[in-house]
């Protein structure tokens, strides 16, 4: 029984098939971790939030949304739940965190639903 290898093929027939450009600005590169989270008094002004929020992004807490958004869809968002909010009686927020301080958020207790950004390349 021999234990030489295969002789080789040459070059891989793949190589240079694709040029090896880096892209500008890859898909999901300026995405970053918003939390949305409302007190608002309405029932109908809050379903009306809470139906916006899931288009968005995932429910963590009762009214806490991780959205992974890119400043224009971000803008989109908000744009939409200002307007559906009474300023004298309901309260709107939202933070955005990046990167570094997304590796850094911590969960005690019952577990909970965390989120990650989803990027897909079809090539």
């Amino acid at each position: 029984m021999s234990t030489t290898p295969p002789p080789s093929l040459g070059p891989d027939i793949w190589d240079g098939l694709l040029p090896v450009v880096p892209h500008p600005k890859p898909p999901g590169a300026m995405t970053q971790l918003r939390l949305i989270a409302y007190d608002v008094a309405d029932p109908k002004r809050w379903r009306r939030i809470f139906e916006t929020c899931e288009d968005y992004g995932v429910r963590v807490q009762f009214s806490l949304f991780e959205c992974w958004l890119e400043e224009p869809r971000y803008q989109q968002l908000w744009n939409r739940l200002v307007q559906y909010l009474d300023p004298d009686e309901d309260r709107l927020v939202a933070y955005t965190l990046d990167a570094a301080n997304v590796r850094r958020r911590q969960t005690a207790g019952k577990t909970m639903l965390g989120t990650e950004p989803v990027t897909c390349y079809i090539v």
